[in-house]
């Protein structure tokens, strides 16, 4: 059984790469510091941007990703496209032989296929759901 990896958007450690990315795109391109090396600032400037791909590309790594912060959800299972849905346009959500269906208040309908996925995992991602939604339970 496949794990799907969990990430909240106040993890500390990629709010501080994201920083420290930032201070450096700053530092090399308004060569706020005056080194001996011209080249430095350019080196810089590089790592910052550099540290921009790493934050930006973490959810590629994984084949089951889900990323959220309180007002959506990026779901990315068994695919390489992931699906962005705002929590408060989820109508309903049922879990249906091992599918996940979410449906929209405009009627369109998300299906993930959760066969290979572990239980936990798949239960996890029903409680994020319920969590910050007003769903109040998931049909089964």
């Amino acid at each position: 059984m496949k794990r799907i990896h969990f990430e909240n958007n106040k993890n500390w450690l990629w709010i501080t790469v994201l920083v420290l990315s930032l201070i450096f795109i700053l530092v090399g391109t308004f060569e706020l510091i005056k080194f001996k090396n011209p080249k430095t600032n350019n080196t810089i400037n590089l790592v910052g941007y550099s540290l921009q791909i790493l934050y930006y590309s973490n959810h590629f790594w994984r084949k089951n990703y889900v990323q959220w912060n309180k007002a959506n959800m990026m779901i990315r299972i068994n695919s390489w496209t992931g699906n962005n849905i705002r929590f408060n346009t989820i109508e309903t959500t049922q879990l249906i032989d091992k599918k996940l269906i979410i449906t929209k208040n405009n009627g369109d309908k998300v299906t993930f296929d959760m066969t290979k996925i572990q239980e936990a995992d798949t239960q996890k991602l029903l409680d994020i759901i319920l969590k910050n939604t007003s769903i109040k339970s998931v049909k089964k």
